[in-house]
């Protein structure tokens, strides 16, 4: 099993054996009900269908129609993890915590922070025309030139401009799990992640 869906619930700090300060976020991870197995033989790639949280209301009737059959309580969130072999997992099988352990790196994948549309000192750090010379006296934050007249005529794919920021899928690596508490099902993970707080992120092993 790759990874497990979990909740953010914010930032912290954590002292080390040594009295050294870490910074942490605190995830909620599981549990993770397995909704469905997808195999090669009946699907044509191996995966793990796992759900997240338990959705009392607005369930869509096909969804709900699923989860009877399934005999599973609808959840919020649900995520596919494709793996090699799908070993003994069934549908029912719940995942926790414990599935990771203190010390390993592991990934985690989620949707970053949405700014909404930004110029473009904020959404790619360009640092103005440095002053009010030249007559510069209402263009400093603008973007400047995007392209010559004569050639090429046009502006090139990929220029460097306002628009829409944040609100996309971000994966960080390398990071460190540096507690787990089992009995609240929370993993204590080094540095930042990806999202606002209560967002689902993927917490996958390396």
């Amino acid at each position: 099993m790759p990874g497990l869906i979990g909740k953010k619930l914010g930032m912290s700090r954590i002292y080390t054996e040594d009295g050294n300060i870490v910074p942490v976020t605190v995830i909620e991870v599981g549990p993770c009900k397995v909704l469905q197995v997808r195999t090669i033989e009946k699907h044509g790639y191996n995966a793990v269908q796992l759900g997240f949280g338990v959705k009392a209301k607005r369930v869509r009737k096909p969804d709900a129609g699923l989860y009877k059959k399934l005999n599973l309580e609808p959840a919020v969130v649900v995520r596919e993890f494709r793996l090699d072999e799908v070993g003994e997992l069934k549908s029912g099988d719940e995942l926790k915590a414990d599935f990771f352990t203190e010390g390993e790196k592991i990934k985690v994948r989620g949707m970053s922070k949405g700014k909404g549309f930004q110029g473009v000192m904020r959404r790619h750090g360009f640092g103005g025309v440095g002053g009010t010379t030249h007559g510069q006296s209402d263009r400093l934050r603008a973007p400047g030139s995007i392209g010559a007249s004569s050639y090429p005529s046009r502006v090139f794919r990929g220029q460097r401009m306002a628009g829409r920021t944040g609100n996309d899928k971000v994966t960080i690596a390398n990071l460190k799990v540096m507690k787990v508490i089992l009995d609240k099902n929370v993993v204590l993970v080094k540095g930042a992640i990806p999202g606002a707080v209560n967002s689902y992120v993927e917490l996958i092993k390396k």
